[in-house]
């Protein structure tokens, strides 16, 4: 009986059925998804943490004694680094631990730095025998209060709130500790009309 030809379709017939390649089910798909994701957060999560312990500090201004400036409620940003890069100087609206009890915080704006000489006469400010020019205090927030010239002791700063009015500052409460001052307002976030830097 002559041999029976072998032909391509037989050598296929003779095979045994392979397997259909499996496939990924849906969870296996997910958890690299999920993986990257929950990284993101975590990072995102540090680097904000970071920020807000060391860098910027969103606060909530409670209070008239920094209008018009500031107004009661309205948030800010605060800086809490920029005072081991540059001095606090005259001018700036900083956020402090009030000397009278640390557990409260005070805003004010820094008028006079170390060995300077602050007089108040009938409202009008002088620092070191020069009128100050203070185009944040309108005429309807100032008053006529007087104080005596004093010198600011070293490591301490002589501030005042920009509604002379309404404001607990130095005249009540002494210069304060460059120690106790932990920050500089430079941002105001909300409400949304006064959006942008503090001036």
């Amino acid at each position: 009986m002559p041999d029976t030809p072998i032909t391509e379709s037989a050598d296929k017939l003779a095979q045994p059925p392979q397997p259909a390649p499996s496939q990924p089910t849906p969870g296996v798909r997910l958890r690299p998804v999920l993986g990257a994701w929950l990284r993101d957060l975590i990072i995102s999560l540090v680097i904000s943490a970071f920020i807000i312990v060391f860098i910027y500090q969103p606060v909530k201004v409670e209070g008239v004694s920094m209008m018009p400036s500031l107004e009661d409620q309205e948030r800010i940003f605060v800086n809490k680094f920029v005072y081991r890069l540059e001095p606090i100087s005259r001018g700036d609206v900083v956020v402090f631990r009030y000397p009278r009890d640390p557990s409260k915080s005070y805003i004010k704006r820094v008028i006079g730095v170390a060995g300077d000489r602050i007089r108040i006469d009938g409202g009008q400010v002088y620092v070191n025998g020069e009128a100050l020019d203070e185009d944040y205090v309108p005429p309807a927030y100032d008053d006529a209060r007087s104080f005596p010239e004093t010198v600011v002791p070293p490591h301490t700063y002589f501030v005042l709130g920009d509604h002379r009015s309404m404001s607990s500052d130095s005249r009540e409460f002494g210069p304060v500790n460059q120690s106790s001052i932990y920050g500089k307002a430079v941002f105001g976030y909300w409400p949304m009309d006064k959006l942008g830097r503090v001036r």
